[in-house]
Order: structure tokens, then sequence, then C-alpha cells
């Protein structure tokens, strides 16, 4: 399986002693009933996935709707903790922290959400919300101190301060996004998942908000898990990416190294599918036919590294 898996690409961070994530055959299963109470199954959503995150550097996950992205995301948060396998935060794991240890935890692992007028509390104003993660983790003594951190977060992430005592319902989706990475960072954090944090904006803002994330990463030092299916925005933004498909990781590489020389059938079907601005280039572009499943045996979706800091499940090598 993977032992460690910190192989960065040239443009990545120098490499670190250690992970500051490290995940290991992570596992999420759910119950399913059966009508009217009768008989079970298990719902298999993520299986057997492994990953390091290193310090300063952005692992991008893609995959279609329904992999299992969100779900890693959750589970590596332990918003959503897993079924089994291990999650490893700065060498801790956080299966074994008391509910105490964990909130401590919470201060250095972050989350931004796909959607965030959901995020948002309609019945706070915005400065209250992106003050509230202050007062938990008690970081400002006073509430002059406590208004001028949130004042001076909202000029970091491009919002006027004058606007924190308005509601979520008073902005754009752009600025809503904002205001949610404003509260993320709030507490200084070490890693932040951010989980399809584009998908619901227009264009011109997705850049906006993924410029707003490399800046905070190269002031703060942040590392990302950057969740998506923008496989453009994950080329331009990441040192490293995964493939998900059907809940588990079919290849893992650095960019430069995947989006050149994808070794896997799936991951050429995804890239064959992202749009051409070329109207003549896409109607002569011939579209990947439906990928087979991978056979049963564990060993196939074993991955091994086919390329230095490539890898990929054993069943695409055969």
């Amino acid at each position: 399986m993977i032992a460690p898996l910190a192989a960065p690409s040239p443009s990545a961070p120098a490499k670190a002693p250690y992970p500051l994530v490290s995940v290991r055959n992570l596992c999420k299963h759910y119950a399913l009933r059966a009508g009217w109470g009768f008989g079970h199954s298990v719902f298999k959503a993520v299986e057997n996935v492994s990953f390091d995150i290193m310090p300063n550097e952005t692992l991008g996950l893609v995959g279609e709707s329904g992999s299992g992205k969100s779900t890693i995301g959750r589970a590596v948060t332990m918003l959503n903790p897993p079924t089994s396998g291990v999650v490893a935060f700065e060498g801790v794991d956080l299966a074994e922290q008391s509910g105490r240890d964990m909130r401590r935890m919470r201060q250095r692992m972050q989350m931004v959400f796909q959607d965030p007028y959901s995020a948002l509390n309609p019945r706070m104003t915005v400065g209250d919300y992106v003050a509230e993660p202050l007062v938990i983790h008690g970081l400002c003594k006073t509430a002059a101190e406590r208004r001028d951190l949130v004042a001076e977060l909202f000029s970091k992430v491009g919002l006027d301060p004058r606007f924190m005592a308005r509601f979520p319902h008073q902005f754009s989706g752009g600025q809503r996004q904002r205001i949610c990475i404003a509260r993320a960072i709030g507490v200084r954090p070490s890693f932040i998942v951010a989980d399809e944090p584009i998908a619901a904006l227009d264009v011109s803002i997705q850049a906006q908000v993924v410029n707003l994330l490399q800046d905070l990463q190269e002031e703060m030092g942040l590392a990302y898990l950057f969740i998506s299916h923008d496989l453009r925005m994950v080329r331009y933004l990441c040192h490293r990416v995964a493939v998900i498909w059907k809940g588990r990781i079919v290849e893992l590489a650095p960019s430069a190294a995947l989006y050149g020389n994808p070794l896997h059938p799936y991951t050429r079907r995804l890239l064959s599918a992202v749009p051409v601005p070329d109207p003549a280039l896409e109607r002569a572009r011939t579209r990947l036919p439906e990928v087979a499943a991978l056979p049963d045996d564990p060993l196939a979706h074993e991955l091994v590294e086919a390329e230095p800091g490539h890898y990929v499940a054993r069943a695409a090598l055969s």
C-alpha cells in the first residue's frame, strides 16, 4: 500500500520532515434498511483511502458527483467520523482524542463548505458569525479586541469592514464565500478542507476566490485539501492531485505528471470531458467510453508507484 506519499511537484513547497495530515485506510460505511424494516445492507461510500498532505501543500481531490469527495473531507475533519482507518493530524490520531482535546485540535483545522449561504446563520450578522470561533477558542479578551480582529479579517479577504453589521442575505455568493473563508482563517489554522468552495460561483468570482486562497496560503503557511470537480482550477491551484472513483483513490500524482501523463482510464476519461474554449476543437474531440468497474480483488485496488511520486491502481497497469 502507500507508505509515505510525500512527493510534491517541483512547484510545491520544500519537503517537510513529516506530513501535516496523514490518512491511512480510511473507510466510511452507511447502513441501509430495506422496505418495512426487513433486511439491511451496507453502502461503502469510501473504501481504503490513504494519502498525506504536507505543510504548505495543496492536495486536490477530484472525481464525479457521488464519488465520495465530500465524505472524505468531512471524515478528515471528524465532522462525520470514519467507520475505520486512521486520520492523524500533526502526528496525533484524531479518533483517540476526547471532546475537549478535539475542540483544541479544531482550532488548527478548519473547513470551508460548498454552499456559503447554507453555512451562514441567517439570524446572525456576518460580523458575529466571523467572531464566533474567536469567542469559542478564547482568542480575544475584550469586545473591542474582537471587533478589531474581525475588521482585520474582513479586510484580508477583500471585504469592507463596514459590512460587519449586515446579514447574509445582503451579500452576493462570492462575498458570502469570502465571509466563510474569513471565519475559517480567524483562528489561525494550519490546515483547511475546502469542499468545492467555488462550485456555486461565477467564473470571474471563482478566479478571485482561488487567488485569495493562494495568497492566504503564502501569507499564513496553510495546507489545503481542495475538493473540486473543476479540473482546470485544480490544475492551477494544486501541487498534487488524487483522483477518486466509486469511493477509492485510483490515481495520485504531482499535478504536472497527472495532467501530462494520466495512467488510469478513469482519469483519462475525466480529462477528456474538460471543455475546450474553441468550438472547432470541441466538436472534433472524441469522448472516451465509460470505464469498466474494477474487480473485487483487493489487490486490484492497491496503489503502486508507476513513476516516481506517481501512484495508480494496480489493475490499471495490467
